[in-house]
């Protein structure tokens, strides 16, 4: 079983700064990719960031240049630094992870973390 720990969330006015963690604890041999997902209201899910075990990523064309992703592979933890924050970015965000378990992958979540940002 794994386990994804979030933090970090919380309210801000616009133009800020927030950065999300999401440790991962449980029993795997490695994780491959890691990211962000959210949900804004009346929306359905979709990607913020996301980064490779080779430290590649992607972003949504909403956050380029705002938010950056990094991971730190000796505490199995994922980072969302979110700068000059807007309203629109107001969601539940998700973490997820892939561990590798004796050599399969799997899609693990994290509970959420409100992010609020205020006009």
């Amino acid at each position: 079983q794994v386990q994804l720990m979030e933090s970090g969330g919380g309210l801000v006015q616009a133009g800020g700064s927030l950065r999300l963690s999401c440790a991962a604890s449980g029993s795997f041999s490695s994780i491959d990719a890691m990211g962000w997902y959210r949900v804004a209201p009346g929306k359905q899910r979709a990607l913020v960031a996301r980064i490779t075990s080779e430290d590649s990523t992607n972003y949504a064309d909403s956050v380029k240049g705002r938010f950056t992703i990094s991971r730190d592979n000796a505490k199995n933890t994922v980072y969302l630094q979110m700068n000059s924050l807007k309203p629109e970015d107001t969601a539940v965000y998700y973490c997820n992870a892939v561990p590798v378990v004796a050599g399969r992958r799997y899609n693990y979540w994290g509970q959420g973390t409100q992010v609020t940002v205020s006009a």
